[in-house]
């Protein structure tokens, strides 16, 4: 797998399409801190570690939901594989005027856009959730 933040992206885009109550994927650093964002945002219930049915470590990943509609309406990756995106703390893009969040992985630990912007500093935006 190149893009295993995409690969986790797109099996919380397919789960709540399909209405699951939580979706698993295979666990490492980055998507842990990726989701401690998405957590800390209110974009999911929140995750926990576990053995996943191959016995190697994974996240089960708990969706949320509001009125039987997906809280995570669009979910976008920004920085791929093949072309990474690095953004100063100034040019840092506001997503729906502020209504959605961009995942940054600054110097400091992954964070949100807000965070980054209070922390000053900018980094490679990861992806965008609204």
């Amino acid at each position: 797998m190149n893009d295993p933040i995409g690969d986790m992206l797109t099996r919380i885009r397919n789960g709540q399409m399909r209405g699951k109550a939580s979706v698993e994927t295979p666990a490492s650093k980055l998507r842990g801190w990726v989701l401690d964002v998405l957590a800390d945002e209110g974009y999911i219930r929140g995750y926990e570690k576990k053995d996943g049915k191959d016995g190697h470590p994974a996240f089960s990943i708990e969706l949320k939901y509001y009125e039987g509609t997906p809280v995570i309406q669009e979910v976008k990756r920004v920085s791929k594989p093949g072309r990474r995106v690095y953004m100063a703390v100034n040019d840092l893009p506001s997503v729906r005027q502020g209504l959605g969040v961009s995942i940054v992985s600054t110097p400091k630990g992954v964070m949100s856009d807000a965070n980054a912007r209070a922390a000053n500093v900018g980094g490679e935006v990861l992806c965008t959730v609204f």
